[in-house]
């Protein structure tokens, strides 16, 4: 260690008899300053967004469009969730109906794009959302429950009628 330490002294004294420090410390400024400005500039960028949709957790890739200072940001310090309920997004329940006994075994909220682009686009208000990249369907255990006693209720009822 102390000999690679050594080389590196060496090499750094044998640069400072050639460049002077003062270039070197208006190099760094100057790129500086044009990293700056071309943070202004509007750039698209792929980015993983994490959402909760009552509280099931998925990450879903976009496409989003905005200056690159506001983009840096994302990528740098935004690590929450993005909280959506299920109630403002369009979906369609699909379920797995188990052959031989004719039950529900699993049932699941399909998302629809673009009610999940518009929920993103209103929560990210400084980037522009272009696309969204493909939706894992969400395990709705709870929701085919729901719809089961919906549906017991609805014939009760039309049972009542007759």
């Amino acid at each position: 260690m102390r000999n690679a330490l050594d080389k590196l002294r060496a090499l750094f004294a044998w640069i400072q008899g050639y460049i002077s420090p003062v270039f070197v410390l208006l190099l760094c400024a100057s790129f500086i300053l044009w990293y700056i400005v071309k943070l202004e500039y509007t750039y698209n960028a792929k980015y993983d967004v994490s959402i909760d949709i009552d509280g099931e957790r998925i990450r879903v890739p976009c496409y989003i469009e905005g200056q690159g200072s506001t983009l840096l940001g994302y990528r740098a310090y935004m690590r929450k969730q993005i909280k959506i309920s299920l109630s403002e997004l369009k979906y369609a329940v699909e379920e797995k109906i188990d052959e031989q006994t004719g039950e529900v075994t699993e049932s699941y909220c399909i998302i629809d794009p673009q009610s999940l682009q518009s929920a993103l686009s209103v929560r990210l208000s400084d980037v522009n959302v272009l696309s969204i990249g493909s939706v894992p369907p969400l395990p709705m255990p709870e929701l085919s429950a729901a719809a089961d006693s919906v549906a017991r209720s609805d014939g009760k009822k039309a049972n009542a009628r007759r």
